[in-house]
C-alpha cells in the first residue's frame, strides 16, 4: 500500500529532478467563469435585493475552488522518491516503466486494470505512466498515473532503476 502523507510535504533540502502539477488547461478558467456567470444571471433574472448579488457571490468563487481542486495533484521525482499526488514510493521499489499513450489509455484504465493498483488519472492529461512495484510488502502491484511529460519521467525512472527500456509505444498487457 502506498505511504500517505500530507499534500505539499516535501523532503527538506532535496531539489526535485522532475516536478509537474496536473493543473487544468488555462482555457477552462474563462469557460468556467463564463458558465458560472450565466448560471448566476439565470438566478438573478433582474430581481433586486439579495437575489441580485448572491448568485454571483456563490457561483464565481465556487468555480474557482473547483478548478483549483481539480488541478491540485503533483507528480515529482525528489532524489530517490517518486511522489504522485498524496502517495510516494522509494525509487528502489520501482520495476518496469511503461508509457501508455492516449489512444491506449482506455484499455489500460478499463479491462486491463488491476483493482489493487494505485490510480491517479486526470482526464485532461493525455498520456499515463504505468510503473510496476517490486516491494514484496506492498499489496499494490503497480501505479497508473497521468503525467504530461511521460517520456521524460519514464527515462528518469529507468535511469534511477537501471532498467533496460521496454517498448513504450503502448501497454504490453496479456490479452484476455
Amino acid at each position: 500500500m502506498p505511504d500517505r502523507q500530507a499534500p505539499g510535504q516535501r523532503s527538506p533540502g532535496v531539489e526535485p529532478v522532475f516536478d509537474e502539477r496536473l493543473a487544468v488547461p488555462l482555457w477552462w478558467w474563462p469557460l468556467g467563469f463564463g458558465v458560472a456567470t450565466l448560471l448566476a444571471a439565470e438566478v438573478h433574472m433582474g430581481y433586486p435585493g439579495v437575489r441580485a448579488w448572491l448568485p454571483y457571490l456563490l457561483t464565481v468563487p465556487l468555480t474557482c475552488v473547483v478548478l483549483l481542486r481539480m488541478g491540485r495533484h503533483r507528480v515529482s521525482l525528489h532524489g530517490d522518491e517518486l511522489r504522485v499526488g498524496p502517495a510516494h514510493v522509494p525509487v528502489r521499489h520501482l520495476g518496469q516503466v511503461q508509457v501508455i499513450l492516449p489512444d491506449a489509455k482506455r484499455r489500460a484504465l478499463g479491462p486491463d486494470l488491476d483493482p489493487a493498483a494505485f490510480v491517479l488519472h486526470s482526464g485532461w492529461v493525455g498520456p499515463v505512466l504505468r510503473v510496476t512495484l517490486t516491494d514484496p510488502a506492498d499489496p499494490t502491484p503497480y501505479w497508473v498515473f497521468s503525467v504530461r511529460h511521460a517520456q521524460e519521467l519514464a527515462a528518469l525512472l529507468r535511469a534511477h532503476t537501471d532498467e533496460v527500456p521496454h517498448g513504450s509505444a503502448g501497454p504490453r498487457f496479456p490479452s484476455r
